[in-house]
């Protein structure tokens, strides 16, 4: 069996950058997020906006996935999708959510931690009327997360729906919509040489309505 590190030996850069110094950097961690993923685009990395959404049901068991952050500001970071699907299940049941942003260009990541709420439906409506006339009908005909037979049943599906609202307005479904995490944890990861990376932690102190500022071992 070979290991991991055989297969991509030679195929890595070291951890090479200026570092992250607390002194540097501005008290509040959204002002150098929004720095970073300004940088990110810059460098054009794959998905900039690309993080990793990690929930927990009932049963405690974690699951995974990649989505979208479609925006962030000072309530948290939004996201949408079908409100019945795993996610979506696992969140009603358990708010508690984290993010993690991976930029392999820039050798840093973002992780995120805190509780998740669903957006208001006002808002929900207004960001599914600018999505494309395909993206609707796709909302509309996925069952997301549930069995589906074949693909010939979904694609059938997708065929009536577009013959159905055909030039017609497609209102958005009950079952689809927006969430933000409200971040009480957000962590900056800095690759640096030989694994001593620098990572820098804003812990949010609701009582005195400030972020704490630390420094954690790489």
């Amino acid at each position: 069996m070979k290991s991991v590190h055989e297969i991509i030996a030679g195929s890595g850069e070291e951890y090479i950058s200026g570092g992250l110094n607390e002194k540097d950097i501005p008290a509040d961690p959204l002002d150098l997020f929004e720095k970073w993923l300004e940088e990110a685009v810059k460098r054009k990395t794959g998905l900039p906006n690309a993080m990793h959404l990690s929930t927990a049901g009932a049963d405690g068991r974690p699951s995974g996935r990649i989505v979208l952050l479609k925006e962030f500001d000072k309530r948290g970071f939004v996201f949408y999708t079908n409100l019945d699907s795993r996610k979506g299940v696992e969140l009603k049941e358990n708010n508690h959510a984290a993010l993690t942003f991976f930029w392999n260009e820039l050798f840093r990541q973002v992780r995120l931690e805190g509780r998740v709420f669903e957006l208001p439906s006002g808002e929900s409506d207004s960001y599914f009327a600018i999505r494309p006339h395909d993206s609707k009908i796709s909302a509309l005909a996925s069952e997301q997360s549930r069995i589906l037979k074949n693909r010939e049943t979904l694609e059938n599906r997708v065929r009536e729906l577009e013959n159905k609202l055909k030039d017609k307005i497609i209102e958005r479904p009950a079952n689809w919509g927006g969430y933000y995490l409200s971040p009480s944890y957000i962590e900056f990861w800095q690759g640096r040489t030989h694994r001593l990376h620098d990572r820098i932690v804003y812990r949010r102190d609701d009582i005195k309505g400030k972020w704490n500022i630390m420094r954690l071992y790489p």
